[in-house]
């Protein structure tokens, strides 16, 4: 990063930095480091695109002026890799919440699987997970969810352009996703599964890009924090 910044100034008129989002953080804890790495400095930092806590790759954050422009950023195409468990259930669609059930493997085909991707390309109804971040009533949904509290989803259109399934080893199937904004992979799996007549929750997901960018140009978290760091001590340019 050194290379192209070589004053603290840069990140207050804007910068786009593309960062690998550790396994288990938040999105938010991502912008914290970062904006705590420019201290005493005011800046502000945000994030395009939120990725669940166990969901890791590309997360787009944005300084300074750049974050005026997080919502064109937030609205482009991304691509994910994962993993899917067949043969079971969890309340929020993944590792966050135990297995639950049990659903027979033993008649399912590589042909059934790989066919049934088909119900899930193109313009589909989607419904989010009731552990999800969306906001209702002023409340995250996942807050009413831990109290119990049952909350009446709506349907949200989203796009799916690519749905490619890459290895079958049952109980797992990994896979390939291209799709819009504001699908939920965990719903996508939770779906995948019923098609299937059985249960499917999301093992493991990745972000392989947002928009033109990749994850092959992600920074790691505490390298960014301390290039920063460093560069608050770099006398500014005459």
């Amino acid at each position: 990063m050194t290379s192209y910044f070589t004053d603290i100034q840069h990140f207050v008129d804007g910068q786009l930095l593309l960062v690998n989002k550790p396994y288990k953080w938040t999105s938010f804890d991502v912008v914290g480091k970062i904006r705590n790495a420019f201290k005493p400095l005011k800046i502000k930092v945000g994030h395009a695109g939120t990725l669940d806590p166990l969901a890791t790759g590309l997360l787009i954050i944005c300084t300074g002026k750049m974050t005026k422009q997080i919502d064109s950023f937030q609205a482009e195409e991304k691509e994910y890799t994962g993993t899917l468990v067949l043969g079971a259930t969890t309340p929020t669609y993944d590792l966050e919440s135990e297995p639950e059930g049990s659903f027979d493997l033993s008649q399912l085909t590589e042909e059934q699987i790989k066919a049934a991707c088909a119900q899930f390309t193109g313009e589909i109804q989607q419904y989010p997970p009731a552990h999800s971040a969306i906001k209702v009533d002023g409340e995250r949904l996942y807050e009413k969810a831990r109290r119990g509290e049952e909350v009446e989803l709506k349907a949200r259109t989203v796009t799916i352009t690519e749905f490619e399934i890459t290895r079958i080893e049952l109980p797992e199937v990994d896979f390939k996703v291209v799709c819009s904004k504001g699908t939920y992979i965990r719903s996508l799996a939770n779906d995948f599964g019923k098609a299937l007549n059985n249960g499917a929750y999301l093992s493991r997901l990745r972000r392989t890009r947002s928009g033109s960018f990749r994850i092959e140009n992600a920074h790691e978290v505490m390298e960014l924090v301390t290039s920063i760091r460093e560069l608050k001590n770099v006398p500014p340019i005459e």
